[in-house]
């Protein structure tokens, strides 16, 4: 081969072009090295956390694969006007990319079940929450069911059935058959889902009263930030409240002229007693908050001038939990669930499952919410001064007599 011949070479010319791109990128790596290893490091953490370094950076792919786009499609324009057949046949790689897609969105979902499913909620601790989680896992199962087989049709079916010259498409404008199938099977499915939900909801709102075994009134009110929690007193019966009677002292609006209302009890903690049907009746003081008990399965929303209900019945205690879950620390928690403002991380309380003696014991030791000064508020008798025992009254003379005799000896 002649020198001219060598030189025009395109072979040669390429190599030319990687041997001179090579050595430039290496000068430069090497400049670049040793430049960093002079720099004093410069902390990237807030860069790499900015707003804009991201969007620089998917505008960089952006005109990346826009690049690569156009010299794929020069790429091609140039074998077109060379009379040459077509160098990449795309509707290949877009079935490869379907099926690509396929197993790794299938694998995506085994991923997140196996992975993130152990994130879902914890086992029922309540009766209702049994049925929940049964209506729950079925709608899942079913639906993942769907999901899996559809994807597998969708995907499968553009990968085997990509374009081919040698292949024909079948005109199919209508088949009966086929239109019954996929109309009545979701619509059985659906009416099952649909029915058995509803049956659910009844038997969870709609319950006839045990007069043997009423359940436990407990009023929450929400406001921002913080829950308040009123017990019934003896009389087992949450008193009114309205609020315009709302003052400095009467935190809740509590009316003191129902009789139902003197004997209620303010508490820092919701205790329950095990097996005990709990009515709640949730209210809020500003703006709408949701409330939420997780391992209850309980979660309405509380709104200003309503009263919302809902009974439930825990069934096991805070001690039995702590075993299950092997958690020393483990607490019941009711919270809510809105980003109801700055303070949302204080709108939480903790939930006590206890037995039935030592709820008794606890309730005891509750003091009544009606003091001196709301019984004048409410033109109430006031309670009268507590009457010093004799033996206290020994104590303080007995005292007086040790101090005089102190005071002579000296």
């Amino acid at each position: 081969m002649s020198l001219r011949k060598f030189i025009t070479n395109k072979t040669t010319a390429a190599l030319a072009v990687l041997i001179t791109v090579f050595a430039n990128t290496s000068v430069f790596a090497q400049d670049a090295a040793a430049g960093a290893a002079a720099a004093p490091k410069v902390d990237m953490g807030e860069v790499y956390k900015s707003v804009i370094f991201y969007i620089l950076v998917f505008l960089a792919v952006c005109l990346f694969i826009a690049i690569i786009g156009k010299a794929i499609k020069v790429y091609e324009l140039s074998r077109e006007a060379q009379g040459k057949p077509v160098g990449i046949n795309w509707n290949r790689v877009h079935a490869s990319l379907f099926a690509l897609f396929l197993v790794i969105g299938l694998y995506g979902v085994y991923w997140e079940y196996t992975v993130h499913g152990a994130m879902l909620l914890p086992d029922a601790a309540s009766e209702h929450g049994k049925k929940i989680d049964e209506m729950f896992n079925l709608t899942l199962i079913i639906t993942t069911i769907v999901f899996v087989v559809t994807h597998i049709l969708l995907f499968g079916f553009s990968y085997i059935y990509k374009y081919s010259a040698k292949r024909k498409a079948y005109y199919y404008p209508h088949n009966n058959t086929i239109e019954k199938i996929w109309t009545i099977v979701p619509a059985l499915v659906l009416t099952v889902l649909v029915l058995m939900g509803f049956l659910t909801w009844r038997s969870i709102f709609f319950k006839v009263e045990d007069p043997n075994n009423k359940p436990l009134q407990i009023e929450v009110t929400s406001e921002q930030f913080k829950w308040s929690i009123r017990y019934p007193g003896a009389d087992g019966i949450v008193g009114n409240k309205n609020y315009k009677l709302t003052t400095a002292t009467n935190a809740l609006g509590i009316d003191f002229k129902d009789i139902n209302s003197r004997d209620d009890e303010m508490a820092d903690e919701m205790v329950l007693p095990v097996g005990k049907p709990v009515k709640l009746i949730l209210t809020s003081k500003d703006v709408i908050h949701s409330f939420y008990m997780p391992h209850f399965r309980v979660q309405l929303n509380t709104v200003p001038g309503m009263r919302t209900i809902f009974e439930f019945t825990p069934t096991k205690t805070t001690a039995e939990m702590q075993q299950e879950t092997n958690d020393p620390n483990f607490k019941y928690l009711f919270l809510c669930a809105k980003i109801c403002g700055s303070g949302h991380y204080n709108m939480q309380k903790v939930v006590r499952v206890v037995s039935e003696a030592e709820y008794k014991t606890w309730i005891a030791e509750q003091k009544t919410y009606l003091n001196d000064d709301l019984r004048k508020q409410f033109n109430l008798p006031v309670a009268p001064a507590p009457v010093k025992s004799v033996a206290d009254s020994a104590a303080k003379d007995s005292a007086a007599v040790k101090t005089n005799q102190m005071a002579l000896n000296k």
